[in-house]
C-alpha cells in the first residue's frame, strides 16, 4: 500500500496509532511521522566518517530500543533514516552541493522529485561522504537483515496494509522485505 500523504501529519501520534502507519517506498514520510521524527533526526548526520558512524549507532541504537518495545513504526522510522543517510551521503559524494541537477525544478513539478527536463549537475566527488554512504549502508543492511524487522514487517503489512489484489504473492516467511 502506497504511503498516505492525506494525513494530518499534525495531530497523528503514530505510536498510539500504528494502524495509520504506511511502510511506502524508500523513504517515504521520514519527515513526517511522529513521534519518530523528532526523536530521530536530532541524531542523523553525515558531515564526515566519524560524525556519521556516531550517528548510524545513534539510530540504530534506537532501532533497537523501538523492536524491544514492539514498536514497528518507530524501528521503520529508524530504517529509513538509515537510509537516507546512505542515500544522502551518496548524492553528496557524487555533488559537492548536494544539487543533483542544474536549474530550479519547474513550478508545475515543485514538491515531486524527479529531473523534469533538467541535467544532471556534473559529478563533483566528495570520498568523505562516500565513506558516509558506507557507515549507514552496513547499519541499514543490519536492519533489514534482523529476522525480526523481517516478521514485523510482514505482519504491519498482513494487518494494517492488505494487498488490493490477490495476484500479487505475500513474501514467504522469514524471507527479506521489499522497500
Amino acid at each position: 500500500m502506497s504511503f498516505d500523504y492525506e494525513l494530518d501529519f499534525k495531530k497523528v501520534d503514530f505510536r498510539q496509532q500504528p494502524e495509520l502507519y504506511r511502510i511506502g517506498k524508500g523513504e517515504q514520510g521520514v519527515l513526517l511521522v511522529e513521534p519518530y521524527k523528532s526523536e530521530i533526526l536530532p541524531h542523523w548526520r553525515f558531515k564526515n566518517s566519524e560524525v556519521a558512524q556516531a550517528s548510524a549507532d545513534k539510530i540504530y541504537e534506537l532501532y533497537l530500543g523501538y523492536r524491544d518495545a514492539n514498536d514497528f513504526a518507530g524501528m521503520d522510522m529508524a530504517r529509513k533514516f538509515l537510509q537516507m543517510g546512505w542515500t544522502r551521503s551518496l548524492r553528496y559524494f557524487n555533488h559537492r552541493t548536494g544539487q543533483k541537477y542544474v536549474g530550479p525544478v519547474p513550478a508545475e513539478r515543485k514538491g515531486q522529485s524527479g529531473a523534469w527536463g533538467r541535467e544532471v549537475a556534473p559529478f563533483e566527488r566528495d570520498y568523505e561522504k562516500l565513506e558516509s554512504a558506507k557507515i549507514f549502508r552496513a547499519q541499514l543492511d543490519t536492519v533489514l537483515a534482523d529476522p525480526v524487522y523481517i516478521e514485523r514487517v510482514r505482519e504491519h503489512r498482513e494487518r494494517y496494509e492488505p494487498l488490493k489484489s490477490k495476484k500479487k504473492g505475500r513474501a514467504a516467511k522469514g524471507a527479506k522485505p521489499k522497500l
